[in-house]
Order: structure tokens, then sequence, then C-alpha cells
């Protein structure tokens, strides 16, 4: 099992709004690679990386993805935007087998549910999600199907108050669990990358047990 330190960001009395903490990301984390094959049958493997870092109310997490196929037809909140160039985070903050499944097309769409396993999910409201701030390098979709060979950012501001099943307060101290992806399933070259490996024989990200640990600062 993977092990990671999740950093708190030090801002002083700089602006710490999602336009500018990227500097503090770069500054103050280290970059982790969502580069595990699991399934060699899905043989495509986009050059993925993230930063990630929290404020104590907010975790601030971004992607820096380099792939030769870009999608993002999903436009509605708790869509299926796995079909699209999709990033995810699944995370359990209390360790306990419940987890949140974040995920978010390459404009910054999001889905995020509850539960404790890929049958038993429950999104978490549109509304709360909307709190969620989203920046994406290729600005807003949809885009319907690209291929060449694109570079994208993604930069996530996810505040505290959207893990409505756990009563968190501040990810200060918390010591939890979870994984990060990248997928396309309905790009033209399918693909499942992972931080932590997942041993199951076909994709399934949606194995608690394949979790990595995330030590908050």
């Amino acid at each position: 099992m993977k092990q990671l330190h999740i950093p708190l960001i030090k801002t002083g009395e700089t602006a710490s709004g999602i336009d500018a903490i990227h500097v503090f990301l770069e500054e103050q984390t280290v970059l982790c690679g969502v580069d595990t094959l699991n399934w060699p049958e899905f043989s495509t493997t986009p050059q993925v990386t993230f930063r990630i870092g929290h404020g104590g109310d907010r975790i601030w997490l971004k992607y820096y993805v380099r792939e030769k196929h870009l999608l993002s037809s999903i436009t509605g909140i708790n869509g299926p935007v796995h079909r699209d160039s999709c990033v995810e985070f699944f995370f359990s903050p209390c360790s306990d087998g419940f987890y949140y499944n974040l995920e978010f097309n390459c404009t910054g769409v999001p889905h995020v549910s509850y539960g404790s396993g890929r049958g038993d999910r429950s999104d978490i409201d549109p509304v709360i999600l909307r709190s969620i701030e989203t920046r994406s390098s290729l600005g807003p979709g949809p885009l319907e199907e690209r291929n060449g060979d694109f570079f994208w950012e993604l930069a996530l501001a996810i505040p505290v108050d959207i893990f409505v099943h756990d009563g968190l307060h501040s990810f200060g101290g918390l010591r939890a669990r979870g994984n990060f992806y990248k997928c396309g399933d309905d790009t033209p070259e399918p693909h499942y990358l992972s931080w932590n490996p997942v041993k199951t024989e076909k994709p399934d990200f949606h194995r608690y047990e394949s979790f990595g640990e995330l030590i908050f600062e």
C-alpha cells in the first residue's frame, strides 16, 4: 500500500484562491504519478501526475495530463463523466470502508457519490457540489472528440462541507484512505490508470482494499 503525506499549504497573507493556489502547490508539495497500468489489455497510458495539499477546510488538488484524445461531452453535475477524458479521486475520510468517488471530466464537470462499494452509491446533492471550485486549462465544455497531442491541467478546491456523511470540520491531522485515477471509457482508446495498484481481473476503481494511506498534516 502506498502512503502519501498531504501538507498544510502555507499561503501567508497572499491571495489563496484557486487561481493562485497552483503556485503554492508547486512550491510545497511533491509531484505524484497516476501511472499504474493494472490491466494490460487496456494498454494506453496517458501521462498523468498530480499535486495535493490542504488548507484546513479544503483540499487543493491539481492534475496534469498529456494524452492523445480529448472528450468532454457531459455537461450536467453527477452525469457519467467517466466516459469523457476524466480524472478521479476516491476518498475515505474515516477509513471505514465507506468512500466518496469524486470524478471530473477535463473541463471540470463533477460527479460525486458516496457508499461502501460500486453497487451502493448515493449521489451528493448538486447544490452542495457547486461549492467545488474548478479551473481547467481547456476552458468550459462541452468539447467534441479531438485527436492529436494534448496537455491539460485541472485545478480543484474541494471544501470539507461536501463530505456530508462524515461530519468533518477540518482535514488537519486526518488519517484517511484513497486512490487517484485516470480513465476515458468513451474515448477512442479506453484506459484505466491508478496511483495505488488495483488487483482485479477487470477494470474496477471501486475497490476500497486498493486504496492507499493519506496522511494529512
